[in-house]
């Protein structure tokens, strides 16, 4: 390596923003923050050792940025979670292939054997570079050459620290909120503080090893990408084209009955509500996590089906992907039927979290589906990873873009006729608040719905202050806005008694409404 110094110094630096962003601090700002900050400082060590990143791996940065950027705009638990896993991966993805670029190729094994690899890089990668032979010499070498000016630094420091404390000391005199700022930055040094300050030493140090151990594995093993599977399969195909179509045939003839006995079910909608004595929430509900889960390992089947059949002509890869083609129709129809009784349900009930979740994992799995059938057609095999892939983070894009306790608002306020349920409302995150003013403000709501509306308004714990009193880190967009929207409206005349439980809110027109459904302190 021809600079080890400034590699250690990028580690060591990210590390401590690492400290800095993040301790005692709340998500928001700061993980965008420090993502950006991360790629930054290794792209300039790649950069610095004469390394180019493949252009196919900055094509990885868009994801990256966008879902990082997204964490300190949501709140709704979901959604954060899957923006921040699926950030964390698509930076190991890019470490992994840094400088080959080959991750459009990949096939699951090359993911599982990539992030096997870029784990132990980690642990040991760091180690193994500390200690071999050629970075000790060029360590040496850089200390000799540059030993003069350390010692050059070290004694203008010794000179300069009196004169500083002298001129401080005027300042301090001179402005009451300088001397307020400088007694601060003194009371950081109190020994009080020593087991605080060597637990966030031993974190920076920690995070600066693991970076370390990510850029030597982009800078070592990201150029020479062995795909697993090109050229010889990973696991030979053992099964005959016959014993998988009479498989796929049957489960194909199978799904077939399934949906012609049932098809007045599936699309007869209310007319058909009490057949066979069905209540309202029973058609609704009956089978569809079933047929959701059919969906999902009928999958599974294809997938396994496709790797272990041999087939040895053109008219055996055609009966399969028939069969196959067959059964994605079939399916499909399955989730229309299942997404027609989720509507149903919600119409009757309203929206959820659950239900939300449940409408666009559907929606990508009916399109995963197809396209590893196409993909099959095609022969690209190999391609159903990137597919994977792609409707993962889509599934989690969606659910971000969507704004998914907004949306729930925005159903459920629309539902004319139906009574809010105010204790639901107010249980969603700062996401919401934005909608709920905006439905509160609207002239057109029926006065009902807008007690309602102001109900779950006053009902929501919302208090920004201590995120406020943790720092610019702990920033956050629908934190703001929710503030924002709440100063904007006068919700003086409601009444909150929170005496005793269950809390609960008089609306101006008398209406009473319960805070939550169950006792949080439970």
């Amino acid at each position: 390596m021809k600079r080890t110094v400034l590699f250690w110094l990028t580690a060591l630096i990210l590390g401590w923003c690492f400290d800095l962003l993040f301790w005692k601090q709340m998500a928001g700002i700061n993980f965008p923050t420090y993502v950006l900050l991360t790629v930054a400082g290794g792209f300039l060590v790649l950069k610095l050792e004469g390394l180019k990143p493949a252009w196919k791996s900055l094509l990885l940065l868009a994801p990256i940025l966008f879902l990082a950027g997204m964490v300190a705009v949501r709140h709704e638990p979901l959604s954060v979670f899957l923006a921040v896993v699926f950030t964390l991966s698509s930076m190991g993805v890019l470490t992994i292939t840094a400088l080959g670029g080959h991750w459009l190729r990949y096939s699951l094994s090359d993911y599982v054997v990539g992030f096997l690899g870029l784990a132990a890089s980690l642990f040991v990668r760091p180690l193994i570079f500390l200690t071999e032979k050629k970075p000790l010499e060029e360590a040496a070498a850089t200390r000799r050459s540059g030993g003069k000016r350390v010692w050059a630094v070290v004694r203008g420091l010794l000179i300069a620290l009196p004169v500083v404390v002298v001129f401080a000391a005027l300042l301090a005199s001179a402005d009451a909120v300088f001397a307020a700022r400088l007694e601060d930055f003194v009371e950081l040094f109190c020994l009080e503080r020593l087991p605080e300050y060597i637990l966030r030493g031993i974190l920076i140090l920690v995070v600066a090893y693991a970076i370390a151990g990510a850029i030597l594995h982009a800078m070592w093993k990201s150029q020479d990408e062995k795909l697993i599977g090109v050229d010889r399969p990973l696991v030979r195909p053992f099964l005959g084209s016959i014993e998988a179509s009479v498989v796929l045939g049957a489960v194909v003839a199978l799904f077939a009955i399934f949906v012609a006995i049932q098809f007045q079910y599936f699309f007869g909608g209310q007319t058909n509500i009490h057949i066979d004595g069905y209540t309202y929430a029973e058609y609704a509900r009956r089978g569809f996590g079933e047929l959701v889960t059919v969906a999902f390992f009928s999958l599974l089947l294809f997938l396994g089906l496709s790797g272990a059949v041999k087939r040895e002509s053109k008219s055996q890869h055609g009966w399969f992907s028939g069969l196959g083609i067959a059964m994605v129709v079939l399916v499909g129809v399955m989730l229309v039927s299942a997404f027609q009784r989720l509507m149903l349900y919600e119409n009757a009930y309203g929206f959820s979290r659950l239900r939300t979740y449940t409408h666009v994992f559907m929606i990508w799995l009916g399109a995963l589906l197809l396209t590893v059938v196409v993909l099959d057609l095609l022969r690209r095999q190999r391609s159903v990873a990137l597919a994977g892939l792609v409707a993962a983070v889509g599934f989690a894009v969606s659910l971000l873009v969507l704004n998914v306790d907004g949306f729930i608002v925005r159903q459920n306020v629309a539902r004319s006729g139906v009574a809010l349920d105010v204790a639901y409302l107010a249980s969603l995150s700062p996401d919401a608040i934005p909608d709920l003013v905006a439905a509160y403000r609207d002239p057109d709501l029926p006065v009902e719905t807008r007690d309602a509306v102001g109900a779950a308004l006053i009902c929501m714990p919302f208090d920004d202050s201590r995120r406020a009193a943790a720092g610019w880190q702990s920033f956050h967009l629908s934190a703001w806005r929710a503030g924002q929207a709440l100063e904007s409206v006068d919700l003086s005349a409601y009444e909150l008694v929170d005496r005793d439980w269950p809390i609960r809110v008089i609306t101006p027109g008398g209406e009473e409404y319960d805070c939550w459904t169950s006792d949080p302190r439970d």
